[in-house]
């Protein structure tokens, strides 16, 4: 099911309709010229009848708990016990782009002039 059906849907929620329809959606995607599948459309329309908005989200949250947190921390330290050369190296690149940064704001170049 595509994304822009369920946010079409939840706009028609949020503008007051307490249970949208079919119409609904397909009135808010041809207003920005988006194609419009009936069949998509009233599956989900199907799949939220009576239930409320408040609920569907309640439910969702719940369900995301169970994936658990990110892993991207691990990179940085194995990165940083690589040994001091490593860090040498790190401190020299960041001297020379404060360097750069300097360099750049001397020109007289005026983005909204």
């Amino acid at each position: 099911m595509g994304m822009k059906y369920v946010a079409a849907y939840l706009m028609a929620a949020l503008a007051g309709n307490d249970s949208p329809g079919e119409a609904d959606i397909k009135k808010i995607l041809e207003s920005v010229e988006s194609e419009y599948d009936e069949g998509i459309a009233s599956k989900l329309v199907a799949e939220l009848k009576d239930k409320t908005i408040h609920e569907v989200v309640a439910a969702g949250k719940e369900k995301l708990k169970g994936f658990g947190g990110g892993g991207g921390g691990g990179g940085a330290v194995a990165a940083a016990s690589g040994g001091g050369a490593a860090g040498a190296a790190e401190k020299k690149e960041e001297k020379k782009a404060v360097v750069e940064e300097e360099e750049e704001e001397d020109m007289d170049f005026d983005l909204f002039g």
